[in-house]
């Protein structure tokens, strides 16, 4: 044990094996579940190498698992989280059986549908929100109202909405539907129910929200529930990860495919 170029701290190597997130780890040391070379320890301070063996619960840790990526169509009325204090359904309940631990790459709240990204590697899943990446999140969105497009200048300036400071969007009037109007925005921070606030400042209430695409990836024509693994070449070529996607493992959606999700 002790630091070195290989070294890492003993909860995020458990949480690379797949075995909890980080803060589960730490939780399993507290109570005394984790061993480092036959010793158990008490304490999530603690820098491993490759040669420590670990174990949990008297088993030995499996060496860390690849970073993968998953699409996934999540419907509306689901939550982004493993629990909710509200009793309302998540996400995670309702992932394909044989998918393993994931996390997920930002949030949608429980009224939006779409592209959400799935990951089984935290440090994949922080490198991918970070707004530093400059990846566009393009949103297509149904709200009531008849604009005119030189009312929609102020998402495309930036604005500031109860002291929060917006950036500038792209936007575009995509068709009038009766009494909705359906746009496509492009942003490249997600912060909290941004697009609804945002349109709500210049007299527009979205009924519906769908995000169509996270920098490179694409919603395509995922069905709501549908998820599919991203090919282990798309990662290479966009993210410069080497991982090799396990021969036996799954890539179709769980649910039906449909062409066209984001139709009108």
């Amino acid at each position: 044990m002790g630091e070195n170029a290989d070294s890492e701290r003993i909860a995020k190597r458990i949480a690379r094996a797949g075995v909890a997130s980080r803060r589960g780890a730490e939780a399993m040391i507290a109570e005394g579940r984790v061993a480092v070379n036959g010793r158990v320890i008490d304490s999530p301070a603690l820098n491993v190498g490759a040669a420590d063996a670990i174990t949990v619960d008297g088993k030995p840790l499996t060496a860390p698992e690849a970073a993968r990526l998953w699409r996934y169509y999540k419907p509306i009325g689901l939550v982004t989280s493993e629990a909710d204090e509200k009793g309302r359904e998540t996400v995670f309940a309702h992932l394909p059986e044989d998918l393993p631990r994931v996390l997920s790459v930002g949030r949608l709240d429980i009224t939006s549908e779409g592209l959400l990204l799935l990951t089984n590697d935290g440090a994949l899943k922080r490198r991918l929100e970070l707004p530093s990446t400059g990846w566009v999140r393009k949103y297509r969105v149904r709200a009531k109202g008849t604009p005119i497009d030189a009312a929609l200048e102020p998402l495309r300036k930036g604005m500031t909405v109860d002291g929060e400071r917006f950036a500038p969007m792209a936007v575009a009037i995509d068709r009038q539907q009766g009494a909705n109007v359906w746009l496509t925005l492009g942003l490249r921070e997600g912060r909290n129910r941004e697009v609804r606030r945002a349109l709500e400042t210049v007299g527009l209430s979205v009924n519906r929200l769908i995000r169509i695409s996270y920098g490179p990836f694409q919603l395509g024509d995922l069905e709501p529930g549908g998820v599919e693994e991203v090919r282990a070449k798309v990662l290479r070529d966009q993210l410069g990860i080497g991982a090799a996607k396990p021969p036996d493992a799954p890539r179709k959606p769980a649910a039906r495919r449909r062409s066209g999700p984001v139709r009108p």
